[in-house]
This record gives C-alpha cells, sequence and structure tokens, in this order.
C-alpha cells in the first residue's frame, strides 16, 4: 500500500517531468486548482473517477490513484509551519483573527465558517506596484446550537 507521501512524490515528479500546472489538472478533472492540488499534497481525497483523470493524464499507476481516494489525516505537522508563505496565513489570523470574527459574527451572530461547506480560490491580480495575490474563501455560515 502507498502512503500519502509516496504518492505526493510520485505526482510532483510526473507533474514537472509533463510540464504540468495544476490547473491542467484542474481542468482533466472539473475541480477548482486549490483542491486538485490538496488531494495531489495529499490533505484532500478524490473519488475514484477524478483519481483516474489525474493519473491518466500524469500517465502513473494505479496504486498512485488508489491513494488518491484514501482519507488523508488532516493537520499533519509543525504546529507553526516556518515556510514563509503559509506562515503569513498564521500572521494574519494572530493579527486579524479577532477582528474578523467579531465581524462576522456581528453580520452572522455567534458560528463558524465551515472548512467542509467551503471553496478556496487563488487569482493573480496584476497591479502596476507589484502582481497582488488574491485569495478568496467562501465557506457555509455554521451557528452553535444552544440546547
Amino acid at each position: 500500500m502507498m502512503t500519502k507521501e509516496e504518492m505526493t512524490k510520485e505526482i510532483l515528479t510526473a507533474k514537472i517531468e509533463k510540464k504540468l500546472s495544476w490547473a491542467a489538472l484542474s481542468e482533466a478533472t472539473n475541480l477548482g486548482t486549490v483542491c486538485i492540488a490538496a488531494a495531489c499534497l495529499g490533505s484532500a481525497s478524490l473519488t475514484t473517477e477524478e483519481a483516474k483523470k489525474v493519473t491518466n493524464l500524469l500517465e502513473l499507476p494505479d496504486n498512485v490513484a488508489f491513494a488518491l481516494t484514501e482519507f488523508p489525516t488532516k493537520g499533519n505537522g509543525q504546529v507553526v509551519p516556518s515556510d514563509p508563505f503559509i506562515y503569513r496565513f498564521f500572521e494574519i489570523a494572530y493579527v486579524y483573527g479577532d477582528s474578523m470574527k467579531s465581524v462576522a459574527q456581528e453580520l452572522f451572530g455567534d458560528g463558524i465558517m465551515s472548512a467542509i461547506d467551503f471553496t478556496l480560490d487563488v487569482d493573480k491580480v496584476k497591479d502596476p506596484k507589484g502582481d497582488r495575490v488574491k485569495i478568496t474563501m467562501n465557506g457555509k455560515f455554521l451557528p452553535y446550537k444552544k440546547w
């Protein structure tokens, strides 16, 4: 049985060798680019049909397709990552988290944003002062239940 780490290594190697982008895998599977990247990097799973589309495009064996369908363990690794791009999300949460929560609760009441009924998009926005990263998170609001 192939681990998620072994699966990811094979996928990334094939992706580089075939000069394919996440956008190409997204188009082949009809899934968002972040969604397909998450599955290929081991933090999400695909259906059998979606996994076959990925492995067919990358010309990878059935054990990779099977590994893509296995449920992942989410949140493994360091508590606060040292990669600067990823760390910035922690910094944003530290600096603006309470403010975002307060604004959201004024709009919706007491609850949370779903990370299950959720989409996340990463876009490039041209700017004369330097291109910008636009990240859009869109999650269903889940009010806390009282009993």
